[in-house]
């Protein structure tokens, strides 16, 4: 478990390190420029770089978790990534299964996957499932998704890299937006955020708006953290009703 400035999660749990890339939102990715400088650092953990690699000797680290958290699921890989056995996948949901005080949030660019995975196994209850949806290209993941059977479906719009028209969005619980960070990051576009949001108004969905990134409102290039986190002037960051629940 690591503390973590990702601000739709309380901490990050990586039972699985490593990816390789599976759609454009991949193209500069934080994990992998984050594990290569890891492996530099002399990490163990990071000894394969961005190699998909397993970690057993994680499995049991929520079992000593007591105060109830979100948990965030391999945040530098995909649990569904076509090199991690189903066997493994079994090893880490038991350790979910043991753990029912914790929120899980399993995120992956694979539904496929995900959905083969769970044709055949119960989704606990203590699990979020959510697939990224950067542009129009990969909506397509959005009724994937909504196949498994679960108590809260989130997307992932982030980077987002282009307008998401028309979404159904019966049957998803959250949806997340921001825009790139980095050196090469892309522009994410204020109307393509307002038309989210007031999609996600019209099916009840809440909106959790994480960051401008690199790029701001008004199109000019500046850290992330100046561009900041404002959408029209207020945080929109709402998280699943079943928080409350």
């Amino acid at each position: 478990m690591s503390a973590t400035s990702i601000e739709w999660t309380d901490e990050t749990w990586n039972p699985v390190t490593g990816c390789s890339k599976q759609s454009e939102g991949c193209a500069h990715c934080y994990a992998e420029a984050m594990s290569h400088r890891l492996k530099l650092m002399g990490i163990p953990k990071y000894t394969n770089g961005f190699s998909i690699t397993l970690h057993p000797n994680t499995l049991s680290e929520p079992l000593s978790w007591k105060k109830p958290r979100n948990i965030f699921v391999c945040s530098m890989s995909d649990l569904f990534h076509e090199k991690v056995p189903f066997e493994f996948i079994d090893r880490v949901l038991d350790s979910i299964r043991k753990t029912p005080q914790h929120r899980y949030q399993l995120l992956t660019k694979r539904p496929e996957r995900m959905v083969e995975y769970f044709s055949t196994r119960l989704v606990p209850d203590n699990v979020w499932v959510g697939t990224t949806v950067e542009s129009n290209l990969y909506k397509f993941r959005i009724d994937i998704l909504k196949s498994i059977r679960a108590k809260v479906h989130f997307l992932s719009c982030e980077p987002l890299l282009g307008p998401l028209d028309e979404l159904d969005l019966s049957g998803i619980e959250w949806v997340i937006v921001g825009g790139e960070s980095g050196p090469n990051a892309r522009k994410m576009l204020s109307k393509w955020v307002k038309s989210i949001k007031e999609q996600t108004s019209k099916f009840n969905v809440p909106f959790f708006f994480k960051q401008w990134g690199t790029w701001g409102p008004d199109g000019i290039r500046r850290s992330k953290k100046k561009n900041g986190k404002l959408f029209e002037g207020a945080v929109v960051q709402e998280m699943p009703k079943i928080m409350s629940k």
